[in-house]
């Protein structure tokens, strides 16, 4: 008879697997998505797949004997010690549901709370210095150093582009790519025993590539509207400088601490500072309209956040009660 434990983590990951990449890698490849539509939905995933294998690969073979699956973001959070119960399976049933209706939900709030609760501190002010830096390097950025790059690109936006703006999108993509995926592996593998083995790590690459495919063949699915409602992102080249950006965050917060942080803010700071930089710069849309959009996806997040906090205090609790 299968190991009931075995069971869970299977379950475990697969659902937290499949539930992540929908909502927090489509924010990450939303762009992307956006302005390659024309292209074949397998041609994108063979190049998103092959950047994950490097850097799924490379992270656990770099940590030698410790098999680190997570670039060192599980530090903080051990395997529980009383093994896996049902309710860690909750949070990414709960993110399934809260993606299905468009919700930017924060998966590192939402997984990795009710695995270490007392983290949340950390991981909430790491986030909220997340959003708040993306918030204003993206306004002083498109509304001093790239205000003739948007005009130009809303001005042409009808017109032939360059061949070279394909290459550096592509790069842009592989380099956020990578640096979403050192961060927000982490509530993925939190399923997993801290050590992985040779074969969790094949089950794992398997289970990624086959999820990755799906959702590259739903065109995004419901998150990606949080992008394609953006100004010009369907522009390869606006695509082009928002990835560059947000990969630099990544890697700049990276570097700060190995704890984990939510990149659902930064991406939604990104593009919030962004939107009001336009509409500041274009008067287009009007100020009042970004606002709107802006507060609807910062009252999405908070949304998440009050049932990731909800989830992290009374599942346990809930959870000692019928024991008993």
């Amino acid at each position: 008879m299968p190991d009931p434990q075995i069971i869970l983590m299977i379950v475990g990951f697969c659902l937290a697997a499949y539930s992540i990449i929908a909502n927090d890698a489509i924010q990450t490849l939303g762009t992307f998505i956006s302005s390659n539509s024309h292209r074949p939905w397998w041609l994108l995933w063979l190049f998103t797949s092959l950047i994950l294998v490097i850097v799924l690969v490379y992270g656990w073979l770099s940590s030698g004997a410790l098999q680190d699956a997570s670039y060192h973001r599980l530090e903080s959070i051990p395997f529980p010690k009383e093994g896996l119960t049902w309710l860690y399976i909750i949070p990414p049933i709960a993110i399934l549901i809260l993606t299905r209706y468009g919700i930017p939900v924060s998966t590192t709030f939402l997984v990795l709370t009710i695995f270490a609760p007392s983290n949340l501190e950390s991981m909430l002010l790491k986030s909220l210095m997340g959003y708040v830096v993306a918030f204003v390097v993206a306004i002083l950025l498109y509304r001093f150093v790239f205000s003739r790059t948007t005009r130009y690109f809303n001005r042409t936006q009808n017109e032939p582009i360059p061949k070279y703006w394909i290459v550096l999108q592509w790069i842009s993509t592989g380099f956020l790519w990578s640096q979403w995926l050192i961060q927000d592996l982490a509530n993925i593998f939190v399923f997993l025993p801290r050590q992985v083995s040779t074969d969790w790590m094949i089950f794992a690459l398997t289970i990624f590539l086959l999820t990755l495919g799906f959702i590259f063949y739903k065109s995004g699915g419901a998150i990606q509207k949080i992008v394609t409602n953006k100004t010009g992102t369907t522009d390869i080249r606006a695509a082009t400088i928002i990835d560059f950006i947000y990969a630099i965050i990544l890697l700049i917060f990276k570097e700060w601490s190995n704890m984990p942080m939510s990149t659902t803010w930064v991406f939604l700071g990104l593009l919030a500072g962004r939107e009001f930089a336009i509409s500041l710069l274009m008067y287009s849309p009007p100020l009042n309209e970004t606002a709107k959009v802006v507060r609807s996806d910062v009252t999405k997040a908070l949304i998440g956040l009050i049932v990731s906090i909800a989830l992290a205090l009374l599942l346990p609790i809930f959870y000692q009660w019928i024991s008993h």
